[in-house]
């Protein structure tokens, strides 16, 4: 299965996603390009791994990325910490081959402007017991598409919008592999 990887920020999602099919947990997995919208450094973590990378502008990434898109038979388009919100026309033709992470337990903290440390913060303001992280297919609504796997852990009373991301990040490691590898066995 050939993936196309989707970025904005430092690449940790990138990178697990890299050991994982270096490591053999993704067998049929092949990472075919990365797609970035600003520079960041997943596009270092990239390069490293002499994987095609490509910074689009962020007002024309749909129409720019599915240019690319069309070079490669790809499989499944991997949305890893990606902020650019997609078009509607690109979403409607990719998105039952199209995943995102997001740190919530949604359909709770999501939709558009709740990315990082402003989900935790609004976590932590509502007074819920638990968080973690969701995995889900890509619609034209933000992060309304339906959810492939979650999973949670406890509140402390003590957490704070830090906690919260470790926490949320260890969750994401584990659940966003487990997502890509039922795609690619199905």
């Amino acid at each position: 299965m050939k993936i196309a990887v989707f970025v904005s920020g430092g690449g940790t999602n990138l990178q697990n996603i890299i050991d994982a099919v270096e490591d053999g947990t993704l067998p049929n997995v092949e990472i075919s390009m990365v797609m970035a919208d600003r520079d960041c450094y997943a596009i270092e973590r990239s390069l490293d791994k002499d994987i095609r990378t490509y910074v689009l502008d962020r007002k024309t990434f749909s129409e720019d990325a599915e240019h690319n898109l069309e070079e490669e038979e790809i499989d499944l388009i991997v949305l890893a910490g990606f902020l650019t919100i997609l078009s509607s026309e690109f979403t409607e033709k990719w998105g039952s081959k199209m995943i995102n992470i997001h740190p919530s337990l949604l359909p709770r903290f999501g939709g558009k402007g709740m990315y990082g440390a402003k989900v935790h913060k609004a976590v932590l303001e509502s007074g819920d017991k638990e968080s973690g992280a969701s995995v889900h297919y890509v619609t034209a609504g933000v992060d309304e598409g339906q959810i492939i796997c979650q999973e949670s852990f406890a509140i402390e009373e003590s957490d704070e919008v830090a906690d919260l991301q470790r926490k949320v990040a260890e969750v994401e490691s584990k659940i966003f592999i487990e997502a890509i590898k039922q795609i690619s066995e199905a």
